[in-house]
């Protein structure tokens, strides 16, 4: 016999992906994404805007109110 996962245990097999994915984000934040601090360039900023911008989105799906 075969099962299929209903929704809520597919949910919460997934949560721990995304904390875990929320928690690299954040390690990579604080060690400046990698780069050196005196060696930032407009490049850079351009990338930290597209992230800022994801992360927006990503909290409107969920609480509608991300400016």
């Amino acid at each position: 016999m075969t099962t299929q996962p209903n929704a809520l245990d597919t949910y919460l097999q997934r949560l721990p992906m995304i904390l875990d994915k929320i928690e690299a984000l954040r390690q990579l934040a604080d060690d400046h994404f990698g780069h050196q601090p005196d060696a930032i360039h407009w490049g850079h900023v351009g990338d930290l805007r597209r992230v800022d911008q994801a992360l927006d989105d990503l909290l409107a799906i969920f609480d509608g109110e991300a400016e």
